[in-house]
């Protein structure tokens, strides 16, 4: 018996404002984790670990970082004749046309494109979260079931679950209610970002409520979509038990990081069972120098230590300096931290250059510097600090 035919159309458009200034030269997807990592490569390796080949990526923000990451998706086994990967970009030519409002309303623009590929299901994920997960597990539960959407879900905190969209789950996985970003959740079972639809009916009645709408659009998946399958009786659950982090903000950003310094990670990303695949660099091998002193933390390709790390994930091409004290912290690719600074809870992106005797951060909130911000010497900034400071 064939295997059902599968489309995964992975949303990698969105500007990620909570990530603030991580995201301002980059999009969402191409923010660089656990040192050699992009958030993207995760729902790529889960496809390919699915054995689906049929994935379509949609861009729209900054794109040129996603299609500098990917390339032809060959660590993703995407290049492929037949099928493959997809870049889907914002397109004129017909009424679709134009830039995205929201995930729901790119789904509609891309609907035609769907309907022609005539998949059995469609798979839709987002790429800002950390997760390993067979999606063909999640298909085959789906199909046969009568439902029109599949949510996989998992649980969050209490205090958090204001972020997502919320679901009431009630007998067999039927889903019961949903509420997208409530203020008042009504339970703490979320979903995280990860849909199975069955294309035919779900892209009808996309077509449906774009007419009930109007002009005020159809937004997200979560603002009339998902709310009008649960109403008819037709969305389920799929509880995803493993471990799920969403990374949409710099608080759980650099939390997340750290989680992976651990003696035993909570997902083994070298698992020859299910490695998560990046697209390589050309960095020579780490190196720590006679002063250099490093304790429970990532070093990538290219870095250069001769101060002390300690608690920190370092990105390829990182410099510590003689004298450099760098305390738990995330450094992207081709930070520099001269000699006598410190760096302490703070994340700094591609190309900080920390001048020497500066101080950045402290015991509080999370410091950020943007990307080939230079931090002058005997600078201090101070816990929570962001440098350069966002424009009003």
């Amino acid at each position: 018996m064939a295997l059902p035919r599968v489309l995964v159309l992975v949303l990698a458009g969105g500007k990620g404002n909570r990530l603030e200034l991580l995201t301002e030269q980059r999009a969402k997807p191409a923010v660089p984790f656990a040192g050699v990592y992009r958030l993207i490569d995760f729902p790529l390796s889960n496809c390919e670990h699915s054995s689906i080949a049929d994935v379509w990526v949609s861009v729209q923000y900054q794109p040129q970082s996603v299609n500098e990451h990917l390339g032809g998706g060959r660590p993703w086994d995407l290049d492929r004749t037949n099928g493959g990967l997809m870049m889907l970009p914002p397109f004129q030519g017909s009424e679709r046309g134009g830039f995205t409002e929201g995930t729901a309303d790119g789904l509609w623009r891309q609907s035609e494109l769907v309907r022609q590929f005539a998949p059995d299901a469609l798979v839709v994920v987002s790429s800002d979260a950390v997760y390993k997960l067979d999606y063909r597990d999640v298909v085959d539960s789906h199909l046969g079931s009568g439902a029109e959407v599949t949510m996989v879900t998992t649980e969050v905190e209490a205090d958090d679950a204001s972020r997502y969209g919320i679901v009431e789950v009630g007998k067999g996985g039927r889903v019961t209610g949903y509420a997208y970003k409530p203020d008042d959740p009504a339970t703490t079972t979320a979903t995280n970002e990860v849909f199975v639809f069955s294309p035919e009916p779900t892209l009808d009645r996309l077509e449906a409520l774009s007419r009930d709408v109007g002009e005020d659009g159809l937004e997200d998946l979560g603002d009339h979509l998902l709310p009008a399958q649960t109403k008819d009786g037709l969305a389920r659950t799929y509880p995803l038990n493993g471990y799920w982090r969403d990374v949409g903000t710099i608080e759980s950003y650099w939390r997340t990081n750290r989680e992976f310094l651990d003696e035993e990670p909570p997902l083994d990303l070298d698992d020859p069972r299910w490695p998560v695949h990046t697209r390589g660099g050309r960095h020579s091998a780490a190196r720590v120098l006679d002063d250099g002193r490093i304790e429970n933390s990532l070093l990538s390709g290219g870095t250069r230590i001769a101060g002390n790390v300690r608690g920190s994930a370092l990105s390829p091409g990182v410099v510590v300096e003689r004298g450099a004290t760098v305390v738990d912290s995330v450094l992207l690719p081709g930070a520099r931290v001269r000699a006598g600074a410190t760096v302490t809870r703070a994340v700094l992106d591609d190309g900080v250059d920390v001048g020497s005797g500066a101080s950045v951060g402290g015991d509080g909130d999370i410091t950020l510097v943007g990307r080939r911000a230079r931090v002058a010497d005997g600078t201090e900034l101070a816990a929570g600090a962001r440098y350069p400071e966002p424009e009003e």
